[in-house]
Formats: structure tokens, C-alpha cells, sequence
């Protein structure tokens, strides 16, 4: 293709572009802001058509610049900074999902290794504390263990009385 033809195309879009914004109903436009929307639409159809490639992937290939540094990320127990604004978190998961990334996307997109963590230290050992003191993760016993149980253990384990039942009490006479 000439640069003559790739030019025209290049105008027809832009114009057949305008035309479309134009006729749309919500659009609002003064007779003055048609010539930059033109102008706007005929640089980025000439950009897309020299570099052969969509802009989209022309911006996806630069990296975006971290807030911080990797190490400094990291360097608290109590909190990881955001690569994305440079505020600390005690987790980045609900942070990453306001800017639509998921863990693997974030780390993707920063160049992080694989087991870059999402959660910063100290508030994952005061959730695991808090698990294993209410008792996740521990197994359940079997029957097999209940029955094998002293009868001394299982005398003290009886199940207990029952609670009166609540409602209306009974009238005395």
C-alpha cells in the first residue's frame, strides 16, 4: 500500500468516526469541537495504521512504573506497599480488585516472582493465631477415639441437663 492510499483510509475513518460520534443521541457537541474530535480520530487511525500494530497493544507492552521498589514493598511485617500507589496494606487483595487485577496479573504486571506475597506477614500469623485458637485445621476425632476413652473421661464428658425452656411461666395459683 502507498502512503497516498494508507492517508485517504486514514481520512475516511476519521471522518466515517466523526460521523458516527455525531449521529449518536447523548453525544453534545458545539460546531467547534468537531474539528479537534476530527483532528484526534485522524491522529490515532494514522498511528494504528504506521505502527501495524492496535494501540492497545502498543501501551501493554510498556511496563508500568512501581510507586516503589520491590525490596521496599517488602520491608515491613506489618503492612506490604502497593507497587500500583505506594500506601501500605495489611493485605492487597481487595486493593488489587479496585483497580481490576487479580494477584496474577499484579505480579505479571511488576515483573514479581511467583510467590511474591498478597497478605504481609504479621497479619497472617495473627489470622493463623486466631484460627488455631478456635480450632480450625484440627482434625476431627473419630468414633473409634470416643469409645477407646476412660471411663473416668467419659463419666466427666456426659452430655449435660437440659436448659429450662423459656417462654411464658406458669401462673401461680
Amino acid at each position: 500500500m502507498s502512503d497516498e492510499t494508507t492517508q485517504t483510509d486514514a481520512v475516511e475513518l476519521a471522518t466515517e468516526l466523526t460521523i458516527a460520534w455525531l449521529s449518536n443521541p447523548n453525544t453534545r457537541a458545539n460546531a467547534s469541537e468537531v474539528p479537534d474530535f476530527l483532528r484526534t480520530m485522524h491522529e490515532a487511525v494514522a498511528g494504528i495504521s504506521s505502527s501495524g500494530q492496535p494501540a492497545e497493544q502498543v501501551e501493554a507492552e510498556e511496563q508500568p512504573v512501581p510507586a516503589v521498589t520491590v525490596r521496599k514493598s517488602l520491608a515491613s511485617k506489618d503492612h506490604i506497599i502497593s507497587l500500583i500507589d505506594g500506601k501500605p496494606y495489611k493485605t492487597l487483595r481487595r486493593h488489587l480488585a479496585g483497580h481490576g487485577l487479580t494477584p496474577d496479573d499484579y505480579r505479571r504486571r511488576y515483573g514479581l516472582k511467583a510467590d511474591y506475597p498478597m497478605v504481609a506477614p504479621a497479619y497472617a500469623q495473627a489470622r493463623r493465631d486466631m484460627a488455631n485458637k478456635i480450632g480450625l485445621g484440627r482434625k476431627r476425632k473419630q468414633q473409634g477415639e470416643d469409645e477407646q476413652a476412660s471411663p473416668e473421661q467419659s463419666g466427666a464428658q456426659q452430655a449435660p441437663s437440659p436448659k429450662p425452656r423459656r417462654g411464658r411461666r406458669p401462673k401461680s395459683s
